[in-house]
């Protein structure tokens, strides 16, 4: 019967075998691993395993060191664990799945199915709970054009879903909550457009018409001096609308901050 052991890539690959790290080796060694695991037991040709992992700066020794760092982590999975093996076409890793992941996108639906049903509460406390499982950047630290590649698209799918949870929060009142997660957001994404626009609305909805203002034209001046451009149509529109007092920014979220396909429904 093969061991379980739980993988994790939200943050540091790491395994455990019974609540135990499984030491995994040097990070070249480690990049090997995380990109079999995302293959779901299909394999890689060693062509593309190499490309994965050192991409065009490939040292000449490289087949050794692909031999080095499959011989080390079948050694690290034990014979009981998954299988690291070679099909003749390519390496292959059974037995494993990205546990946290798997678990981070099951929440996300139900997350979805609570907002659907009208649900904004339940629908945000998924949503944290999903959060919860970051324990840093995708596959950090580990090297790579396949892995550096997945951090900046997991990246983008963790910012759309931070969006999403406080557009709820925004929709059940909570504008001072929102208020200082939104800033903070704001600052470490300075020309992200959608984080600005729900600050603005969570100002504007919490009685702060003023400071809503002001957050829109700091966003544009931001905007004009890192891009020489305007604020896109949406957060014009709603700024144009605060200027109006238009009544119906008192309404629901999804029609102001002019949300993206990606946003309105799969589970990251």
């Amino acid at each position: 019967m093969a061991e379980t052991i739980r993988w994790e890539l939200l943050g540091p690959l790491r395994a455990l075998r019974a609540g135990v790290e499984v030491p995994l080796g040097p990070p070249k060694q480690r990049a090997v691993l995380a990109v079999l695991l995302h293959l779901d037991g299909r394999s890689m040709a060693y062509e593309s395993l190499v490309d994965a992992v050192w991409g065009p700066e490939t040292p000449v020794h490289v087949r050794n060191l692909v031999q080095k760092y499959v011989s080390g982590l079948r050694r690290a999975l034990g014979q009981d664990g998954p299988r690291l093996e070679w099909t003749g076409s390519g390496y292959r890793l059974t037995g494993a799945r990205i546990d946290d992941l798997c678990e981070r996108r099951e929440l996300l639906r139900s997350a979805i199915a609570a907002r659907e049903a009208g649900d904004l509460r339940r629908a945000g406390e998924l949503a944290g709970e999903a959060e919860s499982l970051w324990r840093g950047e995708y596959a950090e630290g580990l090297p790579g054009p396949y892995l550096e590649a997945e951090r900046r698209r997991w990246a983008e799918k963790r910012m759309l879903v931070l969006e999403a949870r406080l557009e709820g929060a925004i929709a059940q009142g909570r504008y001072d909550e929102c208020v200082h997660e939104l800033v903070r957001l704001v600052a470490a994404h300075p020309l992200r457009e959608r984080p600005v626009a729900l600050l603005v609305l969570a100002l504007y909805r919490g009685g702060r018409s003023s400071d809503a203002l002001v957050a829109y034209e700091e966003a544009r001046h931001r905007i004009a001096d890192a891009m020489g451009a305007d604020p896109g149509p949406a957060l014009r529109a709603l700024h144009e609308r605060i200027l109006r007092q238009d009544p119906t920014l008192l309404g629901g979220v999804a029609d102001m901050v002019g949300r993206g396909p990606a946003q309105r429904g799969s589970a990251a």
